[in-house]
Parts: C-alpha cells; structure tokens; sequence
C-alpha cells in the first residue's frame, strides 16, 4: 500500500515539474522562433538607432543626445532611423480628414493671366497743348470773360489785338485790287500773309473790301486754359505767349507699380480703370510709357497709361482704381493661392497622397492672380495639394520632425 502511495506521489511530483520546465522553457524556444513577433518587435525596437532628438514644441531644433529640452521643461523625443517610406509623411484617416475638412485641389497647367491691382491718378496729355502767340506787334483793345482754368470750346474767343500794320498793308492790297493787275495782287496778298494774317480774314478783306486791323485771338483747340496773358491796353511783341490751352480728349493716368512687380509691366498692355467718381464706369487703356526712372522714396515704377476722354469728364486729379492685365502667354503650373504656406523665409504646400497620406513640399513661386499662383517649381501636374486644414497638417507634420524639401528630392521616398 505504502508502495503505491509512493509511485503515485513520485508520480505526481514528477509532473509538476514537467509542467514547470515546460513554462520556463517555452519563452525561450518561441523567442528563437522566426515567428515570435512581441519578443521580436521589442529587441527590434531597443536596436533602432536614434537619429536626434527633438522637443515636440520646437520640432526645428535638433539635438545630438537626449536630455531636456532647453525652451519647455520636458524630456527630449527621439528620432529613429526606420525603412519605412511614411516617415516623412502624416497619415489622416479618412473620417478624421472629413471631420477636419480637408479639401484639395489640382495642380493645373496654363496660360497664366496675371494681373497687378494699383492705384493711380489722372493727369493732363502734355502731348495735347496748344501755344497761342501773337504773330505781329499790337494793342490788346478787348480781353474776353476768361480766366486760367476755365474749359474752353474749340475756337472760342480770347481776346481782340489792334495791328496797325495790317491796317497799311490791306489799304495797298484792295488799291492794287481795282487797278486788276493780277501779278501785282498775288504780291500784295504774299505780303498780308507775311504779316501774320490768317488766311480767313484776308479773304474777308477780299471779299468786303473793307480794311479789317482787328485780330481775334481763338483757342484753336477744347481744353483747359492753363495761361492767359492778355491784359486790355497792354502791348503785345511778335513770338510772345499770350495763353496756352491743354487739351482734353485724351488724358494720361499716372500709375505707380511697386519695384517687385516692374518685370511683369511692358508697353501695349491692356489696363482697366475705375473710378470713385463714376461709379460702375470702367474705362479701358493702354500702356503708353513706362518712364526710365523710378521713385526713390516709394520705390514704385511710374507707368503712364493714355485713356481716351471723348465726353471730358475725365478731369486732372481724379483717382482711380487700376488694374493692369497680362498674359504670360506660356504654359505654367498654378495652384490656389490659399494652399501656399508662406513662412516668410520659403513656400510650401501639403500635397496629397494615397491612403490619407499627406507630404509638405517645398515649391518655388511665380506671379499670383485672381486666386491663383504660379508654381515655378516643386510640383507636377495633376498632383492634389490642400486648400482647407493645410495648417494643421503642417504643424502635425513639425510635431513629428518631417521638414519639407523638393518635390523631386522626395518623390523616391514614394512607395
């Protein structure tokens, strides 16, 4: 009996500490197996080799060991080394990103029509003056109701100058005419018009046969009289100016374009003009003159447009809104302005990638016009950039370390 008890208690004892060894030894086998993932994993893990380490509140500075960080009082993060292609990307998923309200946009191709916003003020066509002088010595006997100013009609009156000369030189004219000797005639007639004569009022002469020593001073253009200088009773010498007269037909608008955009301005291009006085009006112009010298004080380029004026209501010193429009003419890549994310020292955009991946790409820009930019570089055609979120993907994307560089530096990071 007490033999059987033993061989049952051997027995027993025997199988507890089977089963004991089998636990202590079957960590160890599965920890040599290829399929032991968590013991694996974790090895792995340990032997990963930090990069540098990084304060998530200033993911920009690096550090070379790990301690605490300088600016917060927190531990420093470390950056492995891994081989996978994610590590320079932000991973969303996709309900997160529709709660957030990511939204994007292509990356098109086109003619870029570029436009410039500035402002500008109208001045007078000094191309359009007219200089009245007096063509013969006189009296000044009559100085009609004008002043500097006024805007005149064409022709009208300015004043009446007494030329005794002409007085002697039409008296031998209409002798010479009734003696009908035709030679002498067309001599007498060369010399009243060498006198300064018009040829209306010699043909008047002519035609009444009367003397006429008077000369009514007109404005041979509509515009504005800048100068008068005319007094009754005064004296008046041949060549001197007695009045001049500024046409308003047409007009120059005086436009002041900032030094960064003097490039994209060239003669010819089409301008359009709105102004606070005629609301709703637009008016259409040219580039007429882009002047050599720029402003040193405002650094602005100073780019002369001609608008025509057929009504006149265009006057000297009214503003205006102004908008010149270009065409490049050659096919560039643009995206929406508001997915550029401008640091002040460079430009990027987060561009997006398959399976809620989002990559920061560092891109060089162009011209921007009517909500779009030009992209000189750093994108490819039908690629998808945010337009809505961006910031957000951007800060999650320094909380991790990703720093954006080129496109084409990281396009062989893609899987």
């Amino acid at each position: 009996m007490n033999l059987k008890w033993s061989g049952a208690l051997l027995a027993g004892v025997s199988m507890v500490v089977g089963l004991a060894g089998g636990y202590w030894l079957a960590p160890q086998r599965i920890s040599e197996m290829p399929g032991a993932a968590p013991e694996q994993n974790a090895k792995t893990s340990d032997e990963r080799k930090a990069l540098y380490w990084y304060d998530p509140m200033y993911p920009q500075q690096k550090f070379d060991k790990p301690g605490k960080s300088p600016f917060m009082d927190m531990q420093l993060v470390a950056q492995y080394a891994s081989g996978s292609n994610d590590q320079a990307t932000v991973s969303i998923d996709p309900g997160v990103a529709q709660n957030l309200g990511l939204r994007s946009a292509m990356v098109t191709r086109g003619v870029f029509e570029s436009s410039l916003d500035v402002t500008g003020i109208l001045a007078f066509n000094e191309r359009d003056v007219a200089v009245i002088q007096a063509r013969t010595p006189g009296f000044v006997e009559r100085v009609y109701a004008h002043a500097p100013g006024d805007v005149l009609k064409a022709n009208a009156a300015l004043a009446d100058i007494l030329v005794p000369e002409w007085a002697a030189a039409q008296t031998e004219f209409l002798a010479l005419k009734g003696n009908g000797d035709r030679d002498l005639l067309a001599a007498a007639r060369q010399r009243l018009r060498l006198t300064g004569m018009p040829p209306a009022l010699i043909a008047q002469v002519e035609r009444s046969g009367k003397v006429q020593p008077y000369l009514t001073l007109t404005s041979p253009i509509g515009g504005v009289l800048q100068e008068l200088n005319l007094r009754i009773g005064m004296t008046v010498a041949a060549g001197e100016t007695l009045a001049r007269v500024n046409g308003l037909s047409s007009v120059w608008l005086a436009v002041a374009v900032p030094e960064s955009a003097a490039g994209a301005i060239a003669v010819g291009q089409t301008v359009e003009a709105q102004f606070p006085a005629f609301p709703g009006t637009k008016v259409n112009g040219t580039v007429s003159t882009i002047l050599a010298d720029t402003n040193p004080d405002s650094r602005t380029l100073r780019v002369r447009v001609e608008l025509l004026n057929p009504d006149g209501r265009l006057r000297p010193g009214l503003t205006a809104q102004v908008r010149l429009n270009r065409a490049t003419g050659q096919s560039v890549l643009s995206v929406p302005s508001e997915a550029v994310i401008r640091t002040g020292k460079r430009a990027l955009v987060m561009l997006a990638e398959d399976a809620g991946r989002y990559r920061p790409v560092e891109v060089q820009t162009g011209q921007e016009s009517d909500g779009k930019t030009a992209i000189v570089s750093g994108l490819e055609e039908g690629q998808k950039v945010i337009t809505s979120g961006q910031f957000l993907l951007d800060s999650e994307a320094s909380l991790k370390g990703i720093v954006a560089g080129p496109n084409d530096q990281q396009s062989g990071d893609r899987p």
